[in-house]
């Protein structure tokens, strides 16, 4: 199947609620059970993949799937509980199998973040053997 096409564009919106915030990161990151009830950037991560491969599912051929290989993103300002976080995502760049996107999120009020994100095509059932052999060694 062809690569998608630069200047695929998408957008994906999400309402920050108390499970999106820093406190709700993990149980295992003890140190943010007491950082304030604001959008969490592990979080603004994750929704900026989420957002890409929204984007790429309908360019992608059976058994392909994208995997993060890297992120440059700044987190330039604080989203409270209640707020809607916008991202929009645009392909700038693909070589080979490498996707790089460029990334804009914003709330209600600002931007609140921006960068780059790349991802990686993969065949899925040759990235799951490869996983496989490594989790037995």
């Amino acid at each position: 199947m062809p690569m998608p096409p630069i200047g695929l564009r998408h957008r994906e919106s999400v309402t920050v609620d108390a499970s999106l915030t820093v406190p709700s990161v993990s149980p295992s990151f003890r140190h943010f059970h007491d950082m304030p009830p604001v959008f969490a950037t592990a979080f603004m991560v994750g929704f900026v993949e989420e957002t890409c491969v929204a984007a790429l599912e309908a360019h992608l051929g059976p058994g392909q799937r994208t995997v993060g290989t890297h992120v440059d993103l700044s987190h330039e300002a604080a989203t409270p509980i209640g707020m809607t976080v916008t991202v929009e995502v645009e392909l700038v760049e693909v070589e080979g199998k490498r996707l790089r996107f460029k990334v804009e999120a914003r709330d209600d009020k600002d931007v609140i973040g921006r960068g780059h994100h790349e991802r990686f095509v993969i065949d899925e059932a040759k990235f799951l053997a490869r996983l496989e052999v490594k989790a037995r060694s």
